[in-house]
């Protein structure tokens, strides 16, 4: 796509701060750009980068204030972070997909319902009972199994496991090596101090436009259902358990764990590395910081978390902040001691005087 700094002003709803007739035709970093690229200032840590990048428009936000001149061309709109989504996806910023129709080398088993403008890539199988909706594209060595449901414009990247009677919601993406499906946790102690398996024979749903990052593992129901509602984002390497439920537009980072029948509200927003324990409830709108462990109920919505046990965010920073500062406080008590004693050694002996 070649655009001008005016038609993308338009596309963004922003406005032009410099030249409106210079050319774009790529996205690049703020730290590389490029003649002929347009980049962005979200995050004021890479705002020096502004003052010297190359590129020839940089995408801020409204109130933003530059320190020094920028040489680039500035459109300003009213949320960065959207607009370079949309505007990656105007340049084209999608896998092509590698193949047409169905592989000869895929394995569709007969009953297995195939909708229309289906592409199945090489050495994928579909299991008996299965149901693939329309305009779906299935990347070379994905398993779906048995009467495993699919909705509408569904992709599924290289390597993607799909175990039987799970359901996957219209426009979702699952990345290389997602698994959907496996067996549920679920061990009973015996009296000789073995672990005898639980059968899980629940399933996993995924509702509309869900996506799941690579590596990521949703596991199947013990009984009933393992739920990830509209619109949920789920990074790499992502663990959640049996009857787990994360609700509506929730956005989880990579290697967060979410223990067994855990709900997750809405609009919550959870960092990397975060520990959930089970049979707990997440409030609508909880922030939770990276590396913070949940080990009981969250019960106030839009609440920020941090720590492990987490604590609120503000208190957090102020406990971290005088924890930093224990041998100095350490120091002091005992220069304070020693004082006290002194002077109660020396009201002593005038007393005695």
């Amino acid at each position: 796509m070649i655009i001008t700094a005016k038609e993308l002003s338009k596309i963004l709803y922003g406005s032009v701060e410099g030249d409106p007739n210079v050319i774009v035709d790529r996205p690049s970093k703020i730290e590389e750009g490029g003649k002929g690229t347009i980049s962005f200032l979200a995050n004021p840590k890479y705002e020096s980068y502004a003052y010297t990048t190359t590129a020839s428009i940089i995408l801020v936000s409204k109130d933003f204030k530059p320190a020094k001149p920028i040489s680039a061309t500035l459109i300003r709109v009213e949320d960065v972070y959207s607009c370079v989504a949309l505007l990656l996806d105007k340049f084209g910023n999608k896998v092509e997909v590698s193949q047409e129709g169905i592989s000869d080398q895929a394995f569709v088993h007969p009953d297995a319902q195939i909708g229309n403008n289906v592409s199945i890539g090489l050495f994928s199988i579909i299991e008996n009972g299965a149901s693939v909706g329309s305009n779906c594209t299935i990347y070379p060595q994905v398993y779906i199994g048995r009467n495993v449901t699919m909705g509408k414009n569904v992709t599924l990247h290289p390597g993607v496991k799909i175990y039987h009677d799970c359901v996957i919601g219209d426009n979702c993406i699952l990345h290389s090596n997602v698994v959907i499906g496996s067996d549920g946790f679920g061990f009973a102690p015996t009296e000789d101090g073995s672990f005898k398996k639980i059968p899980q024979l629940g399933n996993v749903v995924l509702e509309k436009e869900v996506e799941v990052g690579a590596n990521t593992v949703i596991d199947r129901a013990t009984i009933g259902t393992t739920i990830i509602k509209e619109g949920v984002k789920l990074d790499n390497l992502i663990q959640i358990a049996h009857n787990v439920e994360v609700g509506q537009n929730t956005v989880i980072a990579a290697q967060t764990g979410i223990a067994g029948s855990t709900k997750v509200g809405e609009n919550c927003m959870i960092g990397g590395q975060v520990g959930i324990v089970g049979h707990i409830t997440v409030a609508n709108g909880t922030k939770v910081q990276a590396q913070s462990g949940i080990a009981s109920k969250v019960k106030t919505e839009n609440t920020s978390l941090f720590g492990s046990p987490a604590i609120p965010y503000s208190n957090y920073l102020r406990s971290y902040t005088g924890f930093k500062q224990l041998p100095d406080l350490i120091k002091k008590i005992n220069d304070l001691e020693k004082q006290v004693k002194s002077l109660s050694e020396s009201s002593d002996l005038n007393k005695t005087d």
